[in-house]
């Protein structure tokens, strides 16, 4: 006998459901929010949560994973516009700001680097999660300056690993900067004289 399925069907859009939670948890760290933040920011009372998505450490990790997965999504489309390196990399820094710094009055970092880093070493799954997208990125920068050096854009003696892993050095410089709201600081022009100093002009 087919095995009727508890409660009522879901009425909710999950993807717009899981931004609204991953905005909580971004602006104010997993453990200062609580199922009521949540459930305040998606008109979504506790059991119907629970049904969707879990505990809130469940909760944190589907919407957590679900930025990580469009994050990389969009700085892989950056890197790869069959432009130059420095265009490409100028791409992938301004695609990550979008994220970090929507506006002048949002100033949200990264929610891996801003708020996930914090939970790290008590969480293994989170810890697991975040050394997962950290080295995602690194890989997308690796698989970029490889390309650079067999078009010719790089010497063959540079070492493409040692330079994803400064590119993505700066790229999380950025995010706490963003995050600290230091405002003043020119974030273009870091961005281009960082690259330039990084391959050259």
């Amino acid at each position: 006998m087919e095995k009727k399925s508890r409660g009522r069907p879901r009425k909710f859009d999950e993807s717009e459901v899981l931004n609204k939670i991953l905005n909580v948890f971004w602006q104010q760290g997993y453990a200062a929010t609580s199922l009521d933040d949540i459930s305040a920011a998606t008109n979504l009372n506790r059991p119907s949560l629970y049904s969707a998505f879990g505990d809130k450490k469940s909760i944190y990790q589907t919407a957590l994973n679900r930025f990580t997965k469009q994050f990389l999504k969009d700085l892989e489309l950056a890197l790869n516009s069959d432009d130059s390196l420095r265009h490409d990399l100028i791409s992938f820094y301004n695609a990550a700001l979008l994220v970090y710094q929507p506006s002048k009055k949002i100033n949200l970092g990264c929610p891996v680097l801003s708020n996930a880093i914090t939970e790290t070493y008590l969480n293994k799954v989170i810890r697991d999660d975040t050394s997962s997208a950290l080295a995602k990125i690194d890989k997308l920068l690796e698989k970029r300056f490889v390309l650079a050096i067999e078009k010719g854009e790089l010497g063959a003696d540079k070492n493409p690993k040692l330079l994803s892993q400064i590119t993505a050095a700066i790229l999380h410089s950025l995010a706490i900067r963003v995050r600290a709201q230091q405002n003043s600081f020119a974030y273009k022009k870091f961005i281009e004289d960082s690259i330039d100093e990084l391959i050259g002009n």
